[in-house]
């Protein structure tokens, strides 16, 4: 029984983890390029980033399919190069929870680095500070409290992933099988035991992400 409990736990943590730092990359130097900056087409490009918010996880995991499937351009570049299909592997399972983690991330680094007072980057030009020592040395210290308080969200919105990681990744035991996903079959199965388990898992780790989310801010 323990061994059942923690397979999905680990391996949720670990899809978890990389999909929280891929969004975390993607979404700093995403939002750092849309923060302050007004082009032609803004509005479409930021609600294209946060569609995954909003869309049913099911359309999130169909969109992948295709993207990825064996049919696709992406799809067969990836089989060629790793020798198999990206489709119900581990791999699979973090795209899916990276997709829907970066808008929460975006968001906060993009509203974090509009906070910044733009004289005190422009004294640091001043001063002869170019584009990377700006943006290590003033941007993101100014904004860390945004950074990672999206960094967590983050982090639990992949852990709690569901539907497009079902459709996407898969529910394989021990290879793509997310506590979502397990405790899913185990309610479908009715082991009721091991759902409340992992429901209470998952309901502490979440609580513990929050409060941690709460205390940044204050």
């Amino acid at each position: 029984m323990a061994t059942d409990f923690w397979s999905p736990v680990l391996l949720s943590a670990e899809v978890a983890a990389v999909s929280g730092v891929l969004a975390i990359i993607l979404g700093v130097i995403t939002g750092k390029g849309m923060a302050n900056k007004r082009f032609k087409g803004k509005a479409i490009a930021e609600t294209a980033f946060l569609l995954p918010l909003v869309l049913p996880p099911s359309v999130v995991g169909f969109l992948l399919i295709v993207i990825f499937g064996r049919n696709s351009f992406a799809g067969q570049f990836i089989e060629f190069i790793f020798k198999q299909p990206v489709m119900f592997t581990w791999w699979a399972a973090v795209i899916a929870s990276t997709v829907v983690a970066f808008p929460l991330m975006y968001q906060s680094a993009k509203t974090g680095f509009e906070a910044i007072d733009r004289d005190i980057e422009n004294a640091a030009r001043v001063d002869g500070a170019n584009d990377i020592q700006l943006f290590m040395n003033i941007t993101i210290p100014l904004s860390y409290k945004a950074i990672i308080s999206g960094g967590i969200l983050s982090f639990a919105r992949a852990l709690g992933e569901f539907g497009a990681t079902l459709m996407f990744a898969g529910n394989i035991p021990g290879k793509t099988q997310t506590i979502p996903t397990a405790i899913y079959v185990a309610i479908d199965s009715g082991n009721m035991e091991m759902a409340w388990l992992w429901v209470a898992c998952m309901i502490g780790i979440s609580f513990i992400m929050l409060v941690f989310v709460q205390l940044i801010k204050t």
